[in-house]
């Protein structure tokens, strides 16, 4: 056979290869949407749940972002940001596309990358309202996932999306189904102990003692506390997030008691939590909290059943320890054997490159 033949032939199989490994897949994402998507994802655009798609997609992943919005994760967890990017300096050189809050999201920086794919969380799809149009008009597929819901259909539903897109199914079966098994394991425990009804509050504590801030409702640390079928107490008020009237706090008599801090709460005397963060600091602040005015009477406070939360731990798939966390805060003589925060750091060993020292919850000392 002539050489001409041999290199018609050669580059013949090369494409053909190709072609089988570029495969068009049509992906229901949890909005209900049919998005067609190249898979595995080549230029990929992460708005959110960074955590979640190196732990299900590996750190390879990261290979194929090529636009991130960095606020979501070095702006609201700069220690974490920085345990990262010590290990893996690269992650500085994604570029920036701006944060859907803040309203810095660029469309244009989005368009320049040239993406395969967007991945954004249900809140950010929405909160971009009609510039959503300007990316589909160029051809661009938007996936939409949601942890931000916290309830097990979404966390599972987006695990298995993110596992598509990054060409780990396997990996995302094997994730999607240990978190299932810890929940479905806390809350039968729960329903055989068939105790009473727990009345919880939940607060993020980033304005400190002096000023309330979010608390919770059908979604976030709220969804969880219902799931577990605990009575939370902000749900009649705030539909989904916002601040809940001290007075109300107080006429509702909360049982237990959650304070979510991160990193950033180290500032003034916010409630700190997270990476980097030693423990003696997060009591102290928490009991900063049980001095507000009539929370002395509280019976969360009597009892000793006020907690504090890693706020970065929620809204991920890395969060079934934290509802262990919060269920033994809930029903104590319930989840004695249960040790939620090693579990928790046992996910970073198992899934992730690093592994975070610091506190991730938090009980006041006798």
């Amino acid at each position: 056979m002539k050489l001409g033949s041999l290199l018609a032939m050669a580059l013949g199989m090369s494409i053909l290869t190709g072609a089988v490994q570029a495969k068009v897949t049509v992906i229901d994402d949890v909005l209900g949407r049919q998005v067609e998507v190249d898979v595995p994802a080549k230029r990929v655009v992460l708005g959110f749940y960074a955590e979640d798609y190196m732990a299900i997609g590996t750190e390879k992943a990261f290979d194929h972002v090529v636009g991130l919005s960095r606020d979501t994760w070095e702006g609201w967890r700069p220690a974490s940001w920085n345990l990262y990017t010590q290990y893996r300096p690269s992650l500085k050189d994604i570029p920036d596309v701006g944060e859907v809050e803040a309203q810095t999201f660029s469309i244009e920086k989005v368009l320049s990358l040239k993406p395969s794919v967007v991945l954004l969380s249900d809140w950010q799809y929405k909160g971009l309202g009609m510039d959503v149009d300007r990316l589909e008009d160029a051809g661009i597929p938007i996936v939409v996932v949601d942890y931000n819901a916290q309830t097990l259909q979404r966390h599972l539903k987006s695990t298995h999306i993110i596992g598509t897109l990054t060409g780990q199914e396997e990996r995302a079966n094997q994730i999607a189904n240990e978190y299932q098994a810890t929940i479905e394991a806390t809350l039968s425990r729960i329903q055989a102990a068939n105790l009473p009804q727990p009345r919880t509050y939940v607060e993020f504590g980033n304005k400190g003692p002096s000023q309330y801030s979010f608390t919770y409702g059908k979604n976030m640390w709220g969804a969880m506390v219902t799931m577990l079928q605990g009575d939370n107490i902000a749900a009649p008020f705030v539909e989904w997030w916002g601040p809940m009237n001290p007075e109300q706090v107080l006429a509702s008599k909360p049982q237990v008691v959650f304070i979510a801090g991160t990193e950033s709460g180290v500032k003034g005397d916010a409630m700190p939590m997270g990476q980097g963060i030693k423990r003696t600091l997060a009591e102290e602040r928490l009991k900063g909290f049980t001095n507000r005015p009539g929370w002395a009477q509280m019976p969360a406070v009597e009892k000793g059943q006020v907690y504090g939360i890693y706020q970065g731990a929620s809204r991920t798939i890395l969060d079934a320890s934290m509802a262990q966390f919060m269920a033994k805060a809930m029903y104590p003589s319930v989840f004695k054997d249960i040790n939620p925060e090693q579990a928790y750091l046992d996910f970073y060993k198992k899934y992730l490159p690093v592994t975070p020292t610091g506190t991730f919850t938090v009980q006041i000392s006798e």
